[in-house]
C-alpha cells in the first residue's frame, strides 16, 4: 500500500505538469497506480482492506513434514482436509518465510574500497556506569566504508523495529545511502541462509528499497568483512567510554551524536591521515540521495479507553481528550506515539527515554486529569527500602516475611509501613525483632505485640518536645498576671470521700 507522502508526492509532481508515465518511473511504481492516487488526488482512501489469512504455522510444519516438502500436497490438505482457502502462491510464501529447508555455504570474495558502494552495521553489548548503576546497554553503529563516518546510538534492547528506526535515523541525518549495507548473519534481517545464499526478510528487504539499498550478509565466521564496523566498537572502548559519565540513557545517546558526529568527523584516521568529513563531501557524487517523502518506521497497537480516559502502552499510561470510549488506534514511531481514531489523529505524546513504568501523561499545557487510570499499578518499592533503612531487624523479618508474590506481598508492606508511621521507632523495632523470633506475618498480631510491649514496665514513655519560646510569647506575658486558679473545692471533696 502506497503511504501518505509518496502519494501526495505523486499529486504534486502531476500538478506541476511531469507526465504520469515519467512519476512512475521516477517513483518506481506502475502507471495504474500513478493514475489511481491522481483521481483520488493524493488523499488516503476511506476503504479499508479486508483481513489477510491467518495460517496456523505449526499446522503448516507439520503437514509440511508429513508431506516430505511437495507442496502440490500441502496445498491440497490444507484446502480439502483442513478446509483452508489458501492460494498455492501464498502457500509458497509462507513457506519460503518460515526458513523450510538449507542452503550451500560459500566463502566471501574480498572487495575493493569504492566510494558509495558499501556501508556497514552491527550491534555490540556493553556495561556501562548510568549515574552511577552499572547498566546493560547495546549499541548500534552504521559506518561508511569509503569515508570512515559513524553514526552510533545505545538502547536498553534492540529488535527489528528498532533497527529500522535506527537506520532511518541516521540516513536522515547523512541523506545519503550506499547501495549494499554489509550486517552479519542476524535474525533482525536474515530470513534463512547464510552469507551468498541468506534470504533477506520481505519486511527489511521492502524497508531497504525505500532508500535505495540493499542488505548483504557476509559468510559465516568472517566478521572481518566489516572490519571497519568492528574497529568502530573498539574505538568506543577505548576512545568515548574513558573519562566519561553519564546520568542516564539520554545522556549516554546525546554525548555518542556528538562523539559520532562532531569529534569523530574531524578526526584523522590513524593510517591513512582521511578526514572523514572532506571524505564524505567527495563521495556524496557516487552515493544515493534519500528520498524526502519516505514515512519514518512505525508500529501499529489496537488499545481501549477505559472509563477514566487513558489507555495502556508500554507499561504506562495516557490520557486521551474528549468524553468517549471508543477503540483507538496507536502509530509507535521511534520516539512517539500518535493516536487516532477513523482516520483522525486526536493526540501525540513523546516517548520516555528511559525504561520508565507505570507513569501516567498528559497533554501538556492543559489541566491534569481528576482521575488515575483503571489498572494502574501501585507498587510499594519506596515503603520497603524505607522499611528495610530503619534497622538490621527489620531488614532480617523482611527477608523472612516476604516469601509471597503479588497482591499480598503489595498488601504486607502497605499495612507493615503504616504501622510504623504510628508509632515510635524502638518500640516498632522491638515488635518486629519479636515477630521474627515466634515467626509472625499476621498485621494484627504484630499489632498485638506493640500493645504488650507498651503496658510493660520496662518501657518508657518518650518525652514529649516543647519550644520554650512561648515564654516569650504576647497571650503567655498577659496570662502572668491573672488571678490564680481556686482549687480549695477540690480539698473539700477528698474531705468528704475521706
Amino acid at each position: 500500500m502506497i503511504d501518505v507522502n509518496k502519494r501526495k508526492a505523486i499529486y504534486s509532481l502531476h500538478q506541476n505538469g511531469i507526465g504520469r508515465r515519467a512519476i512512475a518511473r521516477q517513483l518506481q511504481v506502475s502507471v495504474n497506480t500513478v493514475c489511481t492516487i491522481i483521481q483520488q488526488k493524493g488523499e488516503m482512501p476511506n476503504s479499508l482492506r479486508s483481513d489477510t489469512i491467518n495460517l496456523d504455522l505449526e499446522l503448516l510444519r507439520s503437514v509440511y513434514n508429513k508431506c516430505d516438502g511437495y507442496l502440490q500436497r500441502v496445498h491440497e490438505i490444507l484446502t480439502e482436509e483442513e478446509e483452508i482457502a489458501i492460494a498455492y502462491s501464498t502457500l509458497t510464501k509462507k513457506v519460503r518465510e518460515l526458513g523450510l529447508g538449507r542452503s550451500k555455504k560459500e566463502r566471501c570474495d574480498q572487495v575493493p574500497d569504492k566510494p558509495g558502494e558499501e556501508m556497514q552495521h552491527d550491534t555490540s553489548e556493553y556495561i556501562v556506569k548510568l549515574d552511577n548503576k552499572r547498566t546493560r546497554v547495546i549499541a548500534s553503529i552504521i559506518y561508511l566504508r569509503y569515508s570512515k563516518l559513524r553514526y552510533l546510538k545505545f538502547y536498553r534492547s534492540f529488535n527489528r523495529f528498532k533497527m529500522k528506526c535506527f537506520i532511518h535515523e541516521a540516513l536522515s541525518y547523512w541523506e545519503y545511502v550506499a547501495y549494499n549495507c554489509i550486517i552479519d548473519n542476524t535474525n533482525l534481517a536474515r530470513l534463512r541462509g547464510t552469507g551468498k545464499n541468506a534470504i533477506i526478510v520481505p519486511e527489511m528487504k521492502e524497508f531497504a528499497m525505500q532508500y535505495g539499498f540493499q542488505f548483504i550478509c557476509h559468510e559465516v565466521k568472517h566478521s572481518n568483512r566489516k572490519a571497519g564496523n568492528e574497529k568502530s566498537f573498539d574505538t568506543v572502548t577505548t576512545n568515548f567510554f574513558p573519562g566519561r559519565k553519564f546520568t542516564n540513557l539520554k545522556d549516554l545517546n546525546m554525548q555518542a551524536f556528538d562523539w559520532a558526529t562532531v569529534r569523530m568527523l574531524k578526526r584523522p584516521v590513524a593510517k591513512s591521515k582521511l578526514i572523514p568529513a572532506k571524505a564524505f563531501e567527495y563521495e556524496k557524487s557516487y552515493l544515493n540521495k534519500i528520498p524526502t517523502y519516505i514515512t519514518p518506521p512505525y508500529l501499529t497497537y489496537e488499545r481501549k479507553i477505559d472509563q477514566y480516559g487513558y489507555i495502556s502502552f508500554e507499561g504506562n499510561y495516557y490520557w486521551i481528550p474528549g468524553t468517549s470510549r471508543h477503540d483507538v488506534k496507536i502509530l509507535r514511531y521511534c520516539s512517539k506515539i500518535e493516536i487516532y481514531y477513523k482516520r483522525e489523529k486526536l493526540i501525540s505524546y513523546e516517548l520516555p527515554c528511559d525504561e520508565v513504568k507505570n507513569k501516567k501523561y498528559s497533554p501538556t499545557g492543559e489541566p491534569k486529569p481528576k482521575y488515575r487510570p483503571q489498572f494502574r499499578k501501585k507498587p510499594t518499592t519506596d515503603e520497603e527500602k524505607n522499611l528495610r533503612a530503619l534497622s538490621s531487624e527489620v531488614d532480617e523479618y523482611l527477608k523472612f516475611a516476604l516469601t509471597m508474590k503479588g497482591r499480598a506481598k503489595h498488601n504486607f508492606i502497605r499495612q507493615l509501613y503504616a504501622l510504623h508511621k504510628k508509632v515510635t521507632k524502638l518500640l516498632f523495632i522491638k515488635a518486629v525483632k519479636r515477630a521474627l523470633k515466634y515467626r509472625i506475618t499476621e498485621i494484627t498480631t504484630i499489632e498485638r505485640i506493640i500493645e504488650l510491649l507498651f503496658r510493660n514496665e520496662y518501657y518508657e514513655m518518650p518525652s514529649p518536645t516543647h519550644n520554650n519560646e512561648y515564654c516569650n510569647r504576647e497571650a503567655y506575658i498577659e496570662g502572668r498576671f491573672t488571678d490564680n486558679v481556686d482549687l480549695s473545692i477540690y480539698d473539700k471533696r477528698m474531705e468528704e470521700d475521706g
